[in-house]
C-alpha cells in the first residue's frame, strides 16, 4: 500500500521495458511517439458530448479531455477496497474495476434552444470539471471540479453561462460521486469531506501483528480480485475509514449557506426521495473484509428524514451483513436494488432473492418485489414475485404505470413487464420478452423526463410510452424513435436515421411530441444537434398514419481531423464454414487503391451467445463520423482493419466454453478468408490485435492458427486457472471443469507459440481476471520457451491506459512490430526455414 514503494516500482517497470528498436525516437520523457501523422490525429479534440436540459431550453456540450498527461494519471492514490482515492484531495482517481481515470472537461459551451446561439463558459485555468448535472427547472447545473487539494463544488446559471464556486464546500466523491438537487431546485445534497479530519493515520514503522484471514468449512464463491485492491491489514482498514469518511451537507447555490446533516460516517450512497424530505442513505461499517471490495461489506440501509437537519429523524431499512461468499454472477440474500417510487412523495421499493441469490439453483421465482411507506414504521408490503432476477424498475408519469425489468441468466433472455404498484396483487402484464442477444428485434428502452421534484419518469402519451434505441438491422445499426402503447403494444415509428446518417434520437423540446433534438453525424461530418419537426399524413388505402420529419441545424461543430476523411469503411457480411452468418467493418487506408492487397489488422472481441439465430446480427454503424482511436490509427501507417470481426462463441450458457477454441478459430478463419476474396487483404501479411478478453482471444489464436504473422495482446488474462471461480460466461470452477480451464489458457501452450506476439499492459491494472502478473508470467513462459514476445508495462496506468503519453508509446510499438513482423515479413516458406 505504500506509495512510494508502487513509485519505484514503476520507475523500474517503465526502465526495463523501454524498447531498444525505439530509443532513437524515444520522446524526451521516455516514452516513444508514433510517426508525425499519426500523432496529430492522436492529439486531435475529440467531439463534444451533448447534455440536455429537463426543460429543453439549452444544452450543455462537454468536450473530455481524452488523454490527459501522465502527470496526472501518476498522481499518487491507495487502493482501499476496491475504491482508488487521491491522497492529497479525496477524488475517485479511477472507475471501478480499473477502466481508466476519471475525465476531466477541457470546454463547456453553453447552446440556447432552438436557436443555437453558443456561450463558451469561462472555466477556471487548469479546471478538471467534471459530469454536469442540471436542476429540473433547467436554470442551474452543478458539476465537480477537482483540483490538487481539493474537489470543489462549482454551479452554472443556465440564463448567463456565468459559473461561481460554492466556498468551503470539499466534496468526498470516493464512495459516492452524486451531486442531487433536491426539489427547491436550490438546495444540493451532497457528501463532503468530515470538517476537522485532521492528516490520515500514519503507517506503522513495526506492523501491528500479521495479516490474518480464516474461513470455517463453509462453502461460497466469490469473484477473483487477486488481492490488488483489496484491504490487507489493519492499517488498511484505518486508511479506508479515514477517506471513506463523509458528512451529509445540504449546500443552499442561492444563498450558498451549508447545512450539515447527521454526523460522519463511511456513506455508500445518498438518494433523495421525490418529496425532497426524506434521504436513502446508505453506510458502510466493520468487520470489513481482505477477500472482497467495500460492495460487499456489511452495511446499513436507512431513511433520514432531514426536515429538521439539527435532529434528524432515522427509520433503519435493514441491516445487511458481510456478503463475500456471492456466487459469480448472483446476488446476495436478503433485501437489495433499493430505490424511491418516483411518483409518490416517499415510498421505497427493494427485491430479494427466493433461489439463495444463485443463478445455477432451479426455481419456480428468484425473486420478490418489496414496497414500503413513509414513515417506515409498518412491514414492507409484498408486490410482485418474479420468475427471473429484478434489474430494476421503470417508473412512468402516471401512478398506474411501471414497468418491471427481469433477467434469465441461464437462457441470456429479458423481459419487461407492466405492474400496477397500487394494487393488491397486481397482474404482471408483459411489455417486451426477448433474448438479451436480440439487435434486431430490440425495442429500444424508454424516453424519460423530468418532473418539477426532480423525478425521474417514463414520458407519457395517454396510454403509450415513446422507446429511442440503436436500431440493429442487416445493414447496420439505424437509430429509431417509437411511439408504444401499453395496451395494445401496438408501436409506431415515428422517426428513423436514415442509411447514409448515423442520427439518435436526444429528447423532445417541449410539452409536445412534435419537436425532438437528435445527434446527427455521417462518415464526412462529425456530430451535430440538429431540431426535427414531426408531421403526420394519413394513408388513404390504410387509413394508417404516416410519420415525417423535417430537420434544422443547431450547432455547427467543425471537423477536428480532416485528413482522416481519405478513410473508407463498408459493411462485409459473410458466412461461418458452419453456416452461421458474421460480420466485419473494413477500413482501407488513404489512397487505397482497390483491388491491391495491402497488409491487414484484425481486431475483435468474443461474444457469448445462447442463440444461434442471435450471434450473426449486425452492429455497428458504417455512417458514423470516422474517428481514430488506439488500433485505427494503423491505418495512418498503411493497414487495412478487419474491425470489430463477429467472434461468436456459441451455445448453453452453462456450457459455452467447451467449443470455445474450434469457434474462435473458426470465426478468424472465416474473416481472414473473406478479407483475402476481397482483393484487399494479403493473406501473407496479416496480423491480429485484441484487448482483455480480446487479447486472450489474440494469443490463442496465435497458439492454435497458422492465420497471422504477428499479434499484439493488450490487457489480457492468459492463464485461467487464476480466475479459478469462473470468467466471461464460463460459470463453472477450476475443479468442476479443469480440462476448459486449461484449453483456453494460451499460458499452457506456451511451448508451442512461436508466432511473434507483442504484450501491453497496464501496471495498476485492477480489473479482476487481468492482474498485470498474467502478462508478465505470459512473457517469462514464451522467452523460457524461445517464442519471439516483447512485454510493455505502462507504469500507474489501469485496464484502459489514460495517459496520452502512454497512448503514444502504444502505438509507436503496435506500429514497429507489425511493420516488423507483417508488413515486412518474407513470405511463410521463407520464414520457416
Amino acid at each position: 500500500m505504500s506509495v512510494s514503494l508502487a513509485r519505484l516500482l514503476a520507475a523500474a517497470l517503465s526502465v526495463a521495458v523501454l524498447p531498444a528498436a525505439l530509443a532513437a525516437s524515444a520522446a524526451p520523457s521516455g516514452y516513444s511517439q508514433p510517426p508525425k501523422n499519426i500523432l496529430d490525429v492522436l492529439h486531435a479534440p475529440s467531439p463534444p458530448v451533448p447534455f440536455v436540459s429537463p426543460t429543453r431550453q439549452a444544452m450543455l456540450l462537454v468536450s473530455w479531455t481524452e488523454y490527459p498527461a501522465m502527470s496526472r494519471v501518476a498522481t499518487p492514490f491507495l487502493k482501499l477496497a476496491g475504491a482508488r482515492v487521491e491522497i492529497a484531495n479525496h477524488s475517485k482517481h479511477d472507475t471501478p474495476g480499473g477502466y481508466g481515470i476519471a475525465p476531466c472537461a477541457q470546454a463547456i459551451s453553453l447552446v440556447r434552444l432552438p436557436d443555437g446561439a453558443s456561450t463558451p463558459l469561462a472555466l477556471p485555468v487548469g479546471a478538471c470539471p467534471g459530469e454536469p448535472v442540471w436542476a429540473a427547472d433547467g436554470q442551474h447545473f452543478a458539476f465537480a471540479n477537482t483540483t490538487h487539494d481539493a474537489v470543489e463544488l462549482w454551479v452554472g446559471n443556465a440564463a448567463t453561462g456565468a459559473l461561481r464556486r460554492m466556498p468551503g464546500v470539499r466534496l468526498n466523491p470516493m464512495l459516492d460521486n452524486g451531486l442531487q438537487w433536491l426539489p427547491d431546485q436550490k438546495t444540493l445534497l451532497v457528501p463532503t469531506v468530515p470538517a476537522g479530519l485532521g492528516a490520515p493515520p500514519p503507517e506503522p514503522v513495526v506492523p501491528s501483528g500479521p495479516s490474518i484471514q480464516q474461513t470455517t468449512g463453509a462453502q461460497g464463491e466469490s469473484s477473483t480480485y487477486e488481492n490488488r485492491d483489496t484491504l490487507n491489514s489493519p492499517h488498511d482498514e484505518d486508511l479506508f475509514d479515514y477517506y471513506a469518511s463523509s458528512q451529509v451537507t445540504l449546500v443552499n447555490t442561492a444563498s450558498g449557506s451549508v447545512v450539515l446533516v447527521g454526523k460522519p460516517a463511511n456513506h455508500e450512497s445518498l438518494d433523495a426521495a421525490p418529496d425532497g424530505r426524506h434521504v436513502l442513505v446508505t453506510r458502510i461499517h466493520k468487520p470489513y473484509s481482505y477477500v472482497t471490495t467495500h460492495e460487499r461489506f456489511p452495511r446499513e440501509v436507512e431513511v433520514w428524514d432531514i426536515a429538521n437537519p439539527a435532529k434528524v429523524g432515522i427509520a433503519k431499512i435493514a441491516s445487511i451483513p458481510l456478503t463475500d461468499r456471492v456466487p459469480v454472477a448472483g446476488v446476495p440474500v436478503g433485501p437489495r436494488e433499493f430505490s424511491w417510487r418516483q411518483t409518490e412523495p416517499a415510498t421505497l421499493v427493494w427485491a430479494e432473492a427466493l433461489d439463495g441469490g444463485d443463478w445455477k439453483v432451479d426455481a419456480p421465482q428468484r425473486d420478490k418485489v418489496m414496497l414500503l411507506k413513509a414513515p417506515f414504521t409498518a412491514a414492507p408490503t409484498e408486490v410482485v414475485r418474479l420468475a427471473q432476477r429484478y434489474v430494476g424498475v421503470l417508473w412512468g408519469e402516471r401512478a398506474d404505470t411501471a414497468v418491471i425489468d427481469e433477467f434469465d441468466e441461464n437462457r441470456h433472455w429479458r423481459r419487461g413487464l407492466r405492474v400496477n404498484f397500487d394494487q393488491a396483487k397486481p397482474e404482471a402484464k408483459v411489455v417486451w420478452d426477448l433474448s438479451s442477444d436480440e439487435k434486431y428485434a430490440n425495442p429500444g428502452r424508454p424516453v424519460f423526463r423530468r418532473l418539477a421534484s426532480g423525478a425521474l419518469v417514463m414520458r407519457q402519451d395517454g396510454d403509450a410510452i415513446f422507446l429511442s434505441g440503436l436500431g440493429s438491422s442487416p445493414d447496420g445499426d439505424r437509430p429509431f424513435l417509437d411511439r408504444l402503447d401499453l395496451n395494445t403494444l401496438q408501436s409506431q415509428r415515428l422517426f428513423r436515421s436514415d442509411k447514409t446518417a448515423f442520427e439518435r434520437f436526444l429528447a423532445f423540446t417541449g410539452p409536445d411530441n412534435t419537436h425532438f433534438l437528435t445527434w446527427h453525424q455521417t462518415p464526412a461530418s462529425p456530430p451535430n444537434a440538429l431540431l426535427r419537426t414531426l408531421g403526420a399524413t394519413v394513408d388513404a388505402a390504410t387509413g394508417e398514419a404516416k410519420f415525417a420529419t423535417s430537420a434544422a441545424a443547431i450547432t455547427h461543430l467543425p471537423d477536428p481531423t480532416p485528413e482522416v476523411r481519405a478513410i473508407q469503411k463498408r459493411l462485409v457480411k459473410y458466412k461461418r464454414a458452419d453456416g452461421l452468418d458474421l460480420s466485419f467493418t473494413l477500413y482501407t487506408p488513404p489512397g487505397y487503391v482497390e483491388g491491391t492487397r495491402v497488409p491487414t489488422i484484425l481486431y475483435a472481441y468474443p461474444l457469448d451467445y445462447a442463440d444461434p439465430a442471435k450471434a450473426g446480427q449486425v452492429t455497428g454503424s458504417q455512417a458514423t463520423f470516422t474517428r481514430l482511436r488506439q488500433y485505427r490509427l494503423l491505418l495512418l501507417a498503411g493497414y487495412a482493419i478487419i474491425d470489430n470481426a463477429s467472434f461468436p462463441i456459441v451455445g448453453d450458457p452453462k456450457r459455452a466454453y467447451d467449443s470455445y477454441m474450434d469457434q474462435l478459430v473458426a470465426d478468424a478463419k472465416a474473416a481472414v478468408d473473406e478479407a483475402v476474396r476481397l482483393g484487399v487483404a494479403d493473406p501473407e501479411r496479416v496480423g491480429v490485435t485484441g484487448h482483455s478478453h480480446g487479447a486472450l482471444m489474440t494469443v490463442n489464436l496465435l497458439a492454435h492458427s497458422d492465420l497471422f504473422r504477428a499479434g499484439v495482446a493488450t490487457s489480457g488474462s492468459y492463464n485461467k486457472t487464476l480466475t479459478p471461480f469462473g470468467f466471461q460466461s464460463e460459470r463453472r470452477s477450476v475443479w468442476d471443469a479443469p480440462d476448459v480451464y486449461m484449453k483456453v489458457s494460451p499460458f499452457f501452450y506456451a511451448d508451442k507459440l512461436k508466432t511473434p506476439v507483442l504484450i501491453v499492459h497496464g501496471a495498476d491494472d485492477a480489473n479482476p481476471g487481468t492482474t498485470p502478473l498474467q502478462a508478465s508470467k505470459l512473457y517469462e513462459a514464451l522467452r523460457g520457451n524461445g517464442g519471439t514476445a516483447r512485454l510493455v508495462m505502462l507504469p500507474h496506468e489501469p485496464h484502459w491506459y489514460a495517459a496520452m503519453e502512454s497512448n503514444e508509446q502504444l502505438i509507436a510499438e503496435m506500429v514497429s512490430w507489425f511493420d516488423q513482423y507483417v508488413k515486412n515479413a518474407p513470405p511463410h516458406k521463407l520464414a520457416a526455414k
